[in-house]
C-alpha cells in the first residue's frame, strides 16, 4: 500500500469513529497525476446522494502532458461501495448527524482506494484539550529523556 495523499486536518476537526476503504472512478490523466502525488484531501468531503456515494471537493492536479481532455481539478468523483456500505453510512449521516470524512488516497493492487471515516465535529475546547494533552505527553516524554 502506497500513501499518494493524507487528510492530517481531519482527525485535528473530527473525532473519527469508523473507516471504510473505498475505490474510485478516474480518468487516466488523473490516475497519471496521483502515480506523481499530486492530490489533496484537505477540504474535501463525501456525500450520499441518490443511493450513491460521490467525493467532492478533492483536488487532483492535473498531469502536465494531458492534451486538449483536461479534466476539473475539483470536479465530484463517484465512489464506489457496496450496497450494504451505503445504506450503513446513509443511516448514521441521517440519524446520528456524522460526516463522512475521506482521510487516505492511496494505492492498493494497482488500484486507487480512498479510506473515508464516520466523523462528529469537534468544538473549540475539544481541539484546545487535545493540543494540551499532547504538549503535557511531549513535556513528559521530554522528562523522560532528560532523566
Amino acid at each position: 500500500m502506497k500513501i499518494i495523499t493524507e487528510n492530517r486536518e481531519a482527525r485535528h476537526n473530527y473525532f473519527l469513529e469508523d473507516t471504510i476503504e473505498a475505490g474510485i472512478v478516474l480518468v487516466g490523466s488523473e490516475v497519471k497525476s496521483l502515480v506523481s502525488g499530486k492530490a489533496n484531501l484537505k477540504d474535501s468531503y463525501a456525500l450520499v446522494r441518490g443511493g450513491e456515494v460521490f467525493l467532492i471537493n478533492c483536488f487532483i492536479s492535473n498531469f502536465e502532458k494531458t492534451g486538449s481532455f483536461a479534466p476539473d481539478e475539483r470536479r465530484t468523483r463517484k465512489l464506489l461501495l457496496n450496497k450494504q456500505e451505503i445504506l450503513k453510512l446513509e443511516r448514521k449521516v441521517k440519524e446520528k448527524s456524522y460526516t463522512l470524512v475521506p482521510t487516505k488516497m492511496y494505492f492498493s493492487n494497482n488500484k486507487v482506494k480512498v479510506e473515508i471515516a464516520l466523523g462528529k465535529g469537534k468544538k473549540l475546547y475539544d481541539k484546545k484539550d487535545d493540543k494540551m494533552k499532547a504538549d503535557l505527553n511531549r513535556y513528559a516524554e521530554r522528562l523522560i529523556k532528560n532523566s
